[in-house]
């Protein structure tokens, strides 16, 4: 061979050796062969004028043993062609990192599962090799509940959820929660398949709250309301269920879309309402512990599941706008009366008040109309005074029926709170609880009453009144003599219709009138000036009426007018 061929060769083959070189890039992923193993190093030929050494625990995953021998090809990654040793530099667990993120983009793109291995604990959370790549696992997204203690998940393959990625940075979140929720939401759907509305199951008492409780039911809770653990009230479910707790329930409502699932426990047992009307019915007297007071009133069982309701105004006949607490306490025992049942609203409205005798019919038969009593000034109105009488009741002095003689928005203004009063008794109303008073009528005077010694108007009388107003219905009227006030009416004002007009009349005007009525009790007179001017016209006939005078009707009711004035 001549030195020009033999040049020309070793030109060729440093020619193709450049090519070679040129072709393995630093910075990506190659393929070598394993030619020998030195302790703890793979020495890996990629086909450039030296090897590379590479840590056989690149090529372990999660510690495991790497298995390798000499001859086996394995996949790297050129991170330079030669180093200062003129040694190729190669990293098993970049290339792998490499190749790991490329599947992991396919199966985020894809939002598919990926398999990892929690191998470090960092702050926040944790560390995944997701085959090479290194994802971080946010202590909140490591399980459905708070995890204490994650030991017994480290270093043990499992599925994971990527949450985001990001290369550039080299960032990848992942998630077990969801895997998790996921397969719960699976495994629920499964078992709500499986339940039927009006099915007795058992389960475990999970969780207790203040509107009920959580119940296990091998997979899936249920929702137990407060109200639907006994028929009767149940203030808090902490009364009759503990966690822990093994509970026979019903199931009463099941929603495929939510999977939310109620139960039952009261509807194990028989209805109490079925045959309330029987065992309660209206006008019963019962005995019963009060369970719970409010504003408007008290409840109280009257035996275990039903209930009734104390309106605070029927709790007492005479203590008016009083809390119901200052009246009952819860767990006492108190005797009422059944005074409405409604069975489809399963309400029942009692009475304490019932129970004890009526005040207004105590007094009305001890204190009947006309008799006197006695008691303390409780309050004083622009309509007249209450009076305390017996029985812790009350009784109205009217402005009217004050005095006599004197107005009684004057008189009202001599009496004070806590006066003692002598009154009589007017009127009793039981059904309204009221009773109507009089002072005046205590009074006696002997000029009274149109001469009667014991201050009576007799029926029939004739009486002087002075007008003291004028209303479109009548007049106001006070007999002179006896100091009475009274009230024609417009229909008596006259004989004459066209002279039926109150208005004809003045106040201060005095106009004779004749008692029609006169009720001695109440001291109340009823007048009239057309029933006069009849009995005047009567009395004219009778008197001037002789057929031998031969005067006309016109001519004797004139002479008896004419008399009158």
């Amino acid at each position: 061979m001549s030195l020009a061929q033999s040049a020309k060769e070793d030109f060729a083959a440093l020619l193709a050796e450049s090519f070679t070189a040129d072709s393995l890039a630093e910075g990506s992923v190659i393929k070598g062969t394993i030619v020998a193993i030195e302790k703890d190093l793979a020495v890996i030929d990629v086909g450039l004028k030296t090897e590379g050494r590479v840590p056989l625990k690149e090529f372990s995953v999660a510690g495991s043993d790497p298995g390798l021998k000499v001859g086996d090809q394995v996949e790297v990654y050129l991170e330079r062609i030669e180093n200062a040793l003129g040694e190729a530099v190669l990293s098993r667990e970049k290339a792998r990192r490499e190749e790991s993120w490329v599947r992991l983009e396919e199966s985020f793109n894809k939002n598919e599962k990926v398999t990892g291995v929690i191998f470090n604990q960092v702050k926040g959370g944790f560390t995944v090799d997701l085959d090479g790549a290194v994802a971080f696992l946010p202590r909140s997204q490591v399980d459905i509940r708070p995890v204490r203690d994650v030991t017994p998940l480290m270093h043990n393959p499992q599925p994971f959820q990527i949450l985001k990625m990001d290369k550039r940075r080299g960032n990848i979140v992942v998630s077990r929660r969801t895997v998790l929720e996921e397969t719960r939401a699976e495994q629920r759907s499964e078992l709500v398949q499986s339940l039927e509305e009006g099915q007795i199951i058992d389960g475990v008492v999970k969780n207790i709250t203040d509107y009920g409780a959580f119940v296990d039911l091998g997979g899936i809770d249920g929702l137990l309301h407060v109200t639907d653990m006994a028929w009767r009230r149940v203030n808090h479910p902490t009364e009759i269920l503990n966690i822990g707790q093994t509970v026979k329930v019903q199931i009463i409502r099941i929603n495929q879309e939510t999977h939310r699932i109620s139960l039952g426990m009261k509807q194990l047992e028989s209805d109490p309402w079925s045959d309330i009307g029987t065992k309660f019915p209206i006008g019963k007297k019962i005995r019963g512990t009060v369970t719970n007071i409010t504003d408007y009133g008290a409840f109280v069982e009257l035996e275990p599941g039903i209930e009734g309701l104390i309106h605070v105004s029927e709790m007492s006949w005479t203590k008016k706008n009083v809390h119901p607490g200052k009246i009952l306490s819860t767990t006492q025992e108190v005797d009422v009366v059944v005074l409405e049942v409604d069975p489809a609203k399963r309400r029942i409205s009692l009475g304490l008040k019932q129970t004890l005798e009526n005040p207004w019919h105590a007094f009305q038969a001890n204190h009947p109309v006309g008799s006197e009593v006695e008691g303390e000034v409780k309050n004083k109105t622009e309509f007249g005074l209450f009076i305390g009488l017996d029985g812790d009741v009350d009784g109205m002095v009217h402005l009217s029926d004050l005095d006599w003689n004197r107005p009684g928005e004057q008189v009202i203004e001599e009496y004070n709170r806590g006066d003692i009063v002598k009154a009589q008794v007017l009127d009793v109303d039981i059904d309204k609880e009221r009773i109507s008073l009089g002072v005046k009528q205590l009074q006696r005077t002997a000029s009274s009453g149109g001469g009667a010694a014991d201050g009576e108007l007799r029926k029939n009388a004739v009486v002087t009144c002075e007008v003291t107003g004028v209303k479109d219905g009548g007049i106001e009227v006070r007999l002179v003599e006896s100091g009475v006030e009274a009230f024609i009416k417009r229909s008596d004002l006259s004989r004459d219709r066209d002279e039926q007009r109150p208005e004809r009349f003045t106040i201060g005007q005095k106009v004779d009138a004749r008692v029609i009525a006169w009720d001695k009790k109440t001291r109340r007179a009823q007048v009239s000036i057309k029933a006069l001017e009849i009995a005047e016209e009567k009395e004219a006939v009778a008197q001037y009426g002789s057929t031998d005078s031969g005067a006309s009707l016109g001519d004797i009711l004139g002479a008896a007018l004419k008399g009158r004035n």
